[in-house]
């Protein structure tokens, strides 16, 4: 379907032009005639599938700009998804001029007063930073039309459930109520019952919800091997834009400082960091200036960033529904994607429910080989060589290169070169200091005979109260969160190599059967 089939403001279709869409994707054809209709809507679909523009062409369309009062409200788990999504509706809106901001924490609160005093539209924001605005009387939620809950199934992860129930109360009882979500556990249903009137569901058939155009893979190691493992992949895959996923703060953080001292072009992201730093990492990493980006799931959550070729999980989620998360990042708009997962021995049953659930089976990846290492690296530096001939004036070595010609072989100059270019980044150690283990997941007997899961303390595989707590625990050791006050409280956050300049290619690993 075509965007002007929709009968959407022309304001809003010169806009939707100019981005460069034509077609709508499958979560937009589906739900913005139902909003529009003034419909209830559960839609399920991840991030990337343009969920954005389905809820917020026809919030923008329904605009009134001749009011001053806040007509939409939509509700992010994280800071950057609520950014994100303000930045894209301010994009769609800008022709009609619908004002669009966003509030979240970690940011000062009294610049936010002062941008509300100019009467947004649509108001974007995070559940803690949207009830502190609330109890201050600077946002007004009295003439709400729709409500958008994003993301619901982090809000419900991150404990802000009681956060939302609160909000709603100041919007008026007759509203309409769009719910996203990736997946859709029962909780999600419970809060959909209780929120929504009649809503109409849809739902991204499982082909697309479980990324096919992804290729799945896991590597079996021990803890204290993965990280040059990992390395060893990079120089054979050499992606183009990665993300790292780390399961606490601390990993983030070690992570992080390894790749950079084995020559990576990599920076990480995390709760503790301040928002500038993290607003300067992501922006750098959307502009390809970095090649690797390390993150928590939390820190990464709702991150719209096209062009992700490759992620990596370097610890295993523990709740399934993360990993759908985590690998939706790459194969995006019909480009292919790899994932790669490292997995302990005692993690295998973990893998094996994330693969009931993606319904894929992953493909066992064998460690490179040296022979491959160097073939990935010689490749790399190939490219490296060829940019430097085309994009520099090397005019000012040509007497030098006259009397080493003299006096060595060109066979010989060539492998200096290669010597100095092509490093044991191996060489330099890097430790990770280990983090706890997940909980085993065990099979006992009841009483019937029957076969029960044992989760053991924090193991509540589907992301229930006693694993949320400690999945926070974890991901909050070593520092504090730059959350305000009520978002902090329920945030869980959770040498060749790819250097700076150096050219990319892509490689086949071989595998193991």
């Amino acid at each position: 379907m075509k965007f002007n089939e929709l009968n959407l403001d022309s304001k809003l279709l010169s806009a939707v032009d100019e981005a460069g869409f034509e077609e709508t994707t499958p979560i937009q054809a589906q739900t913005i005639p139902l909003v529009l209709a003034g419909d209830d809507v559960i839609g399920q679909a991840q991030t990337g599938t343009g969920k954005t523009a389905a809820f917020g062409l026809p919030i923008l369309d329904a605009v009134d700009m001749a009011s001053n009062d806040i007509q939409a409200l939509i509700i992010s788990p994280t800071r950057e998804l609520a950014i994100q999504t303000q930045e894209e509706l301010y994009k769609l809106g800008r022709k009609k001029k619908v004002r669009v901001q966003s509030v979240y924490g970690g940011s000062d609160i009294r610049r936010q007063i002062r941008s509300l005093k100019n009467h947004p539209n649509v108001l974007v924001g995070t559940p803690g930073r949207l009830l502190d605005h609330i109890n201050r009387h600077t946002v007004k939620l009295a003439n709400v039309k729709t409500v958008v809950l994003d993301e619901a199934d982090e809000m419900l992860d991150m404990g802000f459930v009681e956060d939302i129930e609160s909000i709603l109360s100041n919007v008026p009882h007759e509203h309409q109520t769009l719910l996203f979500s990736a997946t859709m556990p029962k909780p999600i249903m419970k809060i959909a019952d209780k929120f929504m009137t009649d809503p109409k569901i849809v739902k991204i058939k499982s082909k697309e919800l479980t990324a096919d155009n992804i290729d799945q893979y896991f590597v079996k190691s021990r803890d204290f091997e993965k990280f040059d493992l990992m390395t060893r992949i990079f120089d054979v895959q050499a992606p183009e834009l990665a993300l790292i996923f780390g399961r606490t703060k601390r990993r983030v953080d070690e992570l992080t400082r390894g790749l950079q001292a084995r020559g990576y072009n990599a920076e990480g992201i995390h709760g503790d960091l301040s928002q500038d730093k993290r607003t300067s990492v992501l922006r750098k990493f959307k502009a390809g200036k970095l090649d690797y980006l390390v993150a928590t799931d939390v820190a990464a959550r709702g991150l719209d960033i096209s062009g992700v070729s490759h992620v990596y999980n370097y610890d295993i989620p523990q709740d399934p529904d993360s990993y759908v998360h985590r690998i939706g990042r790459t194969g995006r708009a019909g480009h292919s994607g790899v994932s790669v997962t490292f997995v302990t021995p005692n993690e295998m049953s973990y893998l094996r429910t994330i693969e009931n659930l993606t319904k894929k089976r992953m493909t066992p990846l064998a460690p490179p080989s040296d022979n491959e290492v160097l073939k990935g690296q010689m490749e790399s530096v190939k490219e490296e060589i060829k940019d430097t001939l085309a994009n520099n004036n090397l005019d000012r070595f040509d007497d030098i290169v006259k009397e080493l010609l003299g006096e060595y072989s060109p066979e010989d100059l060539v492998k200096v070169l290669l010597n100095d270019m092509i490093k044991d980044a191996e060489s330099v150690p890097v430790k990770i200091a280990p983090e706890r283990p997940l909980p085993s997941r065990k099979v006992s007997r009841n009483k019937s005979g029957h076969g029960r899961r044992y989760r053991g303390n924090g193991g509540n595989y589907r992301g229930g109260r006693n694993d949320h707590r400690s999945r926070r625990h974890d991901d909050h050791r070593g520092g504090h969160s730059n959350h305000s006050n009520s978002d902090k409280r329920r945030s869980n956050n959770g040498g060749n190599k790819k250097k700076q300049g150096q050219s990319k290619k892509s490689f086949k690993i071989r595998t193991t059967i």
